[in-house]
């Protein structure tokens, strides 16, 4: 590790710029990388060592000591989650260029800050389970305005609503992380209790001129009549809010985040706290208790069993609906080699959804990519499969798929696969 000490009673430069990177991060623990090393300083230090079971030492650093804990660079994937996973915002600051003799200290810059709600990292999400960041609005007369986003599949929805609404939306999503204006703490408490992981923002990034802004600036249009939104001012400043906290997360570049979807509150029945803990859908509050979605679910990919989750928590209402999603059900019960076809070519799909959002996002690996070149190549059986089935949805579900043939031949001539 480097030296950080020169005559007593001076900061070193390193020290220096590590301070100043600190500032611009304060909720964070900052990971500050010296050579082969992630380092850790002061309260930081306290708490990775605690949480991650390494040696807590100390550094003199110009005549006082500093705390000091780290780790090999090579084992971050071993120690960020368990950083994230006990409930802290961890910022990852590079060195950005080289050692060479001709420089006393390396340029260095924060190219990531990973939270519970904005989590890319396999190793960080439950591959069943959507990892939702919630934002919340609050507006008049008990008026609540609330988006979700899932980062890692790029799936954006917001709502407006009373206070019952929102408990139940929240109880139905289950954030990982709630944003929220600083002033709002209290109130948010007092409605929705304690248990979420939450962050609050400065007051002025919910402001509608704001959030409008960042929107139309995202999804490149002068309106939001497409998304049927223009007149949801609560609900564009909580998605508003999710943009601005991907900028300040290092999250950038979010090209797969194409649309935004409006929650339809008549569609489904929404199920308060209570019911979804008393019907035990999800969880089982005894010890040898077996939860609903266990027993449903025998999906063969991640994107099946998180969208078999949302239909537990989210039952339909309307008879119309439900009668064309049993349709669907009994259509391929009934055609056994359809299913088998249908069943192995999602295997060879595999997590689509998940594997898409990291190529804008500049965090897809090469296997990654040969996988993606497989999943597409797997879409076109089942596209045409359906289109040439007797059932109506399918039909028109096979409309929708698209297996980017171009991109799945660009892969095969590169040798990917």
């Amino acid at each position: 590790m480097m030296n950080t000490t020169t005559d007593a009673g001076k900061t070193t430069p390193l020290m220096e710029q590590y301070y100043k990177v600190k500032s611009k991060y304060p909720d964070a623990i900052l990971l500050f990388r010296v050579g082969d090393f992630y380092e850790t300083f002061g309260e930081d230090a306290v708490k990775a060592s605690k949480v991650l079971g390494i040696v807590l030492t100390s550094r003199n650093n110009g005549g006082s000591d500093v705390e000091l804990a780290g780790f090999p660079f090579h084992a971050l994937d071993m120690y960020l989650p368990r950083l994230v996973r006990g409930g802290y915002r961890v910022a990852i600051c590079e060195q950005l260029e080289k050692p060479s003799p001709q420089k006393k200290i390396v340029r260095r810059g924060v190219t990531e800050v990973v939270t519970p709600g904005v989590a890319m990292d396999d190793k960080l999400l439950d591959h069943k389970t959507n990892n939702y960041l919630a934002s919340l609005y609050f507006g008049k007369r008990d008026e609540l305005g609330l988006a979700f986003l899932d980062i890692s599949t790029g799936e954006f929805l917001v709502c407006e609503g009373d206070w019952a609404y929102i408990d139940k939306l929240l109880q139905s999503f289950n954030p990982s992380e709630v944003l929220f204006a600083k002033d709002k703490r209290k109130e948010f408490e007092k409605h929705f209790g304690d248990k979420f992981y939450t962050f609050a923002l400065e007051e002025w990034v919910f402001t509608p001129d704001y959030a409008r802004e960042k929107l139309t600036a995202h999804f490149e249009v002068q309106t939001l009549k497409g998304f049927g939104m223009e007149e949801m001012e609560m609900a564009q400043m909580a998605a508003g809010a999710v943009l601005h906290y991907l900028a300040t997360t290092e999250n950038k570049n979010l090209k797969h985040i194409t649309a935004i979807s409006r929650i339809q509150s008549d569609r489904y029945v929404w199920l308060d706290r209570f019911t979804i803990r008393n019907l035990e859908l999800l969880h089982s509050p005894h010890e040898t208790g077996v939860p609903l979605i266990r027993i449903l679910d025998h999906t063969t990919s991640p994107m099946g069993a998180r969208l078999l989750r949302k239909w537990v928590v989210l039952p339909l209402r309307h008879q119309r609906e439900i009668d064309a999603r049993l349709d669907m059900v009994e259509f391929l019960l009934q055609d056994d080699e359809m299913s088998r076809l249908i069943e192995q070519n999602i295997r060879q799909i595999g997590d689509l959804e998940r594997l898409i959002s990291k190529v804008p996002m500049g965090k897809v690996n090469p296997r990654e990519v040969v996988q993606l070149a497989r999943a597409l190549s797997a879409i076109l059986p089942i596209k045409t499969a359906f289109a040439e089935s007797s059932n109506e949805q399918l039909v028109k579900m096979a409309e929708g798929l698209n297996p980017l043939s171009g991109v799945a031949r660009a892969h095969r001539k590169a040798g990917c696969y």
